[in-house]
């Protein structure tokens, strides 16, 4: 039996607005930060592995991209 695990939809607005502030670093960082700290445990981490990957294409962000205020 496959357990399939729903994506809330605010998952997908952090994503989104974490695209949207992309342009600045400290920025970025603040939203996922909050977003890690809304989201449910698995969506958070999720939203993270996510993040990471997004910085490859974005290398300005690595440097600021950390989970401590």
């Amino acid at each position: 039996m496959l357990n399939i695990t729903q994506t809330s939809s605010a998952y997908f607005f952090y994503k989104s607005v974490l695209r949207k502030v992309s342009f600045h670093p400290d920025l970025f960082n603040k939203e996922l930060n909050k977003a890690i700290s809304y989201l449910p445990t698995e969506e958070g981490a999720r939203l993270y592995r996510w993040s990471l990957s997004y910085v490859k294409s974005h290398p300005e962000l690595f440097q600021s991209l950390s989970l401590s205020d």
